[in-house]
């Protein structure tokens, strides 16, 4: 919900509170009817069409035309709706290796997209912002979709942030290059502007639309090159003082882990270790790939296959894994775990062996391990989910640059 100007009067308050609550309602439904809105808010009907009309000179909603009614039925009641292209969102996964924009109406459609990877050459602050820019405009241009029309944007990164956006300093220049201060950059668009841990850009993603929306406390595991995780306790997302929960540096010290390495990044370690070792089996179809083609989905592919060699690096990584959750879960008490990121469309068969593990290594009942629905969208759809979630409880404290205010046609 829109929060109200505290110096506003009695009845601007009371009209400001009563359009947030027709605007709320027009956001959870498509084509209604005053009456409807009337049913679902406790408002009178003079009310209700005052503020739609309110919001229709605004910009936020539309009246929709119907069909003639059959003669003596009387005059068909007023439909009114969401105009889904008042305004847009970006979502934008700014990670290590690469950037990813969405453009999103106001529905949480998604109508653009682009992506660029990070040139490791000139891996720096300033190129990062111009590969960052450049990727968001080609999304934008590819939506057809004026910068104007922006509202909000949120920006994932593989740092942590605190509550401005801002990163703090960490014990490399590491955190800093991934967020080379997105949050001023964007706001000087005039853009509604979030900057989040990428992980918890995750968790935010399950809590809203994935495997986090039916238990109160979980963690999102992003599991590709290192661990991190988003963490939601009792239907909260866990920050910290400094944005730091969920930090996995700790497991630098977790005896049988020893660093924050992902699954990606072992998988891929531990395939190539075990082809050069010349330890896997003349039949075997991971060592009969080069080198450079064995990564996370050639080693799982070919443990699904029944090759051995391959099945110990999935034993390795079940050992590693159980290992990390039971870290989480001894101190976190979660429901479930959530594992996130490029690797989770491929790790059934590894979370059915960590569980076996996992079930020794804590008190039960253990937690519930699942692989994320979202693949290697994880982190973009939070980042799209969250920047509308911000535009929402903003939106009349946001100046929409529409046209075309009248009515249209009903659609669907």
């Amino acid at each position: 919900m829109s929060r109200a100007p505290q110096n506003a009067s009695s009845s601007g308050l009371l009209r400001r509170i009563n359009a947030v609550s027709v605007l709320d309602f027009a956001w959870a439904n498509d084509v209604f009817t005053a009456t409807e809105a009337m049913d679902a808010t406790g408002l009178t009907r003079s009310t209700v069409i005052s503020r739609c009309a309110e919001l229709i000179e605004l910009g936020w909603m539309r009246e929709v035309e119907r069909a003639p009614e059959p003669a003596g039925k009387g005059r068909p009641a007023r439909l009114y709706q969401l105009r889904a292209d008042a305004g847009y969102v970006v979502g934008v996964d700014a990670g290590q290796h690469r950037v990813l924009a969405t453009v999103s109406d106001l529905r949480g459609a998604e109508v653009g997209r682009q992506e660029h990877p990070i040139d490791r050459a000139h891996d720096n602050a300033p190129d990062r912002l111009a590969v960052t820019d450049a990727t968001i405009d080609e999304a934008l241009a590819a939506a057809g979709v004026d910068p104007s029309r922006v509202l909000g944007i949120a920006v994932g990164v593989p740092a942590l942030t605190d509550a401005q956006g801002a990163t703090p300093p960490g014990p490399n220049t590491f955190w800093a290059r991934m967020n080379p201060g997105f949050a001023e950059h964007f706001r000087e668009r005039g853009w509604h502007v979030t900057v989040e841990n990428d992980a918890n850009l995750a968790a935010h993603a399950e809590r809203a639309l994935g495997a986090g929306r039916d238990v109160g406390s979980f963690a999102a595991l992003l599991s590709g090159e290192r661990f991190g995780a988003g963490i939601v306790v009792d239907g909260a997302l866990v920050r910290g003082s400094n944005g730091g929960a969920g930090e996995m540096r700790l497991l630098d010290y977790v005896v049988g882990v020893g660093s924050p390495h992902g699954l990606g990044h072992l998988a891929r370690a531990w395939g190539r270790e075990a082809h050069e070792s010349g330890v896997l089996p003349a039949d075997s179809a991971l060592g009969a790939l080069p080198t450079s083609a064995i990564d996370a989905p050639a080693v799982f592919a070919a443990a699904a296959a029944g090759d051995v060699g391959a099945i110990a690096v999935v034993d390795r990584l079940a050992d590693r894994l159980a290992r990390v959750c039971a870290v989480i879960d001894g101190m976190l008490d979660v429901d479930r775990i959530v594992v996130a990121g490029g690797v989770a469309p491929v790790v059934g068969d590894l979370l059915r062996r960590t569980a076996a593990l996992l079930d020794s290594m804590v008190h039960p009942p253990a937690p519930e391990l699942v692989a994320s629905s979202f693949g290697a969208d994880a982190v973009i759809v939070g980042a799209s989910t969250l920047a509308l979630e911000r535009v929402r409880t903003d939106a009349l404290d946001l100046a929409l640059g529409v046209e075309d205010q009248g009515r249209a046609p009903v659609t669907g």
